[in-house]
């Protein structure tokens, strides 16, 4: 197996193994295991094969890039992480996809800021992010590995939503009429209206597109966001 078969196999390994464990397995594990032994095997295995594939990435020798990259790409794909970045932050407070430590889900009034432009946007961050990083470093192995976030971001994302609605189906299908899976989807059709967004979530945002993008200078070599071009 060659350096890029190596990296899809761990790619594989990771993406599958999740999806597997999360769902089909989950409840047959969890009455063999008990809870707490689930989660141990479970991070167990997250963390063997993510370190199987960030190692096989780190391995694999460069090799040519599948399509050409300039400038105006660059420039695109910079502003798109910046709408990644702050639908990362702003899913960190106030999330109903987030477990409630009460056991009791909170859905609010209405959807406002991030999730008014779509009800995953922890998980369209990610994917954004993967789907960036491929169009700026169209190197085989980066593909694959960004890819594998894309796939395990968003259809986690759709699979996240039919668990909630077999585990909540009042609750989730009511939040799920206000809000979209895809972005400015609800906006677009009249179920939410775009604004109502928190100071943290700009404020963090550009503080996470800022520090990440300069630095990808000392780790990567290149600039990336305002700072290629300062």
């Amino acid at each position: 197996m060659d350096a890029t078969g190596m990296v899809l196999a761990a790619a594989v390994a990771f993406v599958g193994s999740h999806f597997v464990m999360s769902h089909p397995l989950r409840g047959g594990l969890v009455r063999v295991m008990g809870e707490g032994g689930f989660l141990l095997v479970y991070t167990l295995v997250s963390f063997v094969t993510l370190g199987w594939l960030v190692y096989a990435y780190i391995a694999a020798p460069a090799a040519a890039p599948l399509w050409p990259v300039g400038e105006v790409l660059w420039a695109i794909v910079s502003a798109v992480m910046l709408v990644a970045s702050v639908l990362f932050v702003g899913s960190l407070i106030g999330n109903p996809a987030f477990p409630h430590p009460t056991g009791n889900t909170t859905m609010p009034g209405e959807a406002r800021g991030v999730f008014a432009v779509t009800r995953h946007p922890m998980m369209w961050g990610f994917g954004l992010w993967g789907l960036c990083h491929i169009a700026v470093f169209p190197d085989p192995s980066n593909v694959i590995l960004a890819g594998s976030i894309v796939v395990l971001a968003l259809v986690g994302a759709a699979l996240q939503d039919r668990k909630k609605e077999r585990l909540q189906p009042d609750i989730w299908r009511a939040w799920e009429a206000k809000t979209s899976y895809w972005p400015f989807a609800a906006i677009a059709a009249g179920r939410a209206r775009f604004g109502g967004f928190r100071p943290h979530d700009w404020a963090g945002g550009l503080l996470l597109w800022l520090i990440a993008s300069w630095a990808h200078l000392p780790l990567a070599g290149w600039g990336a966001g305002i700072w290629r071009w300062l």
